[in-house]
């Protein structure tokens, strides 16, 4: 798991996972790649990460992911991410590409569902929660009542 402020280096990030296991004789390498758009007048996002329980999560997918012969790999910004760039990068790698596939997608859908990240949009300057692009978190408490609200 690696944790960048501001926007991510795809090339360079994707480029140096692919180096980095391209001889482990491994038959797929997948890559995800979360792009911020534009809509509702959003000028960036601002990403607030709660590391303790981000690398507990991702520790429980690099040990999954081990069971199955593959590995995970991820990247998220912190702070503020501006339009038409990259705030996350995922990628599995394994020996055969049906393992890859499925988990790549469970990977992607399960950071999104319950990796401790709260995003805000950034409007004129200024960070405003995103409440509707957000998804509560199972066990999240207060923090789901207010998204509620």
């Amino acid at each position: 798991m690696e944790l960048y402020n501001g926007s991510l280096n795809i090339e360079d990030i994707t480029n140096r996972w692919y180096r980095d296991s391209h001889n482990l004789n491994y038959g797929a390498f997948i890559t995800f790649v979360g792009t911020i758009r534009e809509e509702d007048g959003i000028e960036a996002l601002s990403f607030d990460i709660y590391e303790p329980i981000l690398k507990k999560w991702f520790q429980e997918w690099q040990d999954k992911a081990k069971s199955m012969g593959a590995i995970v790999k991820m990247a998220h910004s912190i702070g503020d991410v501006p339009v038409h760039s990259s705030s996350y990068i995922s990628a599995v790698i394994s020996p055969k590409r049906r393992v890859a596939l499925e988990l790549i997608d469970e990977f992607v859908e399960d950071f999104k569902a319950n990796a401790p990240i709260w995003k805000y949009d950034v409007i004129d300057g200024k960070r405003v929660y995103a409440k509707d692009r957000s998804t509560p978190m199972d066990g999240a408490g207060i923090l789901v009542e207010a998204q509620n609200d």
